[in-house]
């Protein structure tokens, strides 16, 4: 397979995961009683750090190669 293929396939998949657990954290969080704005945040964190997580680790990847 591709090199390009591959890494653009890993990046969208990174993605889709991101997003769910963004999606899970602000679902969280609005069950929890936060208001939308604050359950919007927290999903907006969660996807940040997941995307900080992959990209760490990808470089962990990356430099052990």
């Amino acid at each position: 397979m591709n090199t390009l293929a591959t890494t653009l396939l890993t990046i969208a998949l990174v993605l889709v995961v991101a997003v769910l657990v963004a999606a899970g954290a602000g679902k969280l969080a609005r069950m929890d009683g936060a208001s939308y704005p604050a359950a919007l945040a927290r999903a907006g964190m969660a996807f940040t750090a997941t995307l900080t997580l992959a990209a760490a680790l990808a470089a962990t990847l990356a430099a052990c190669r």
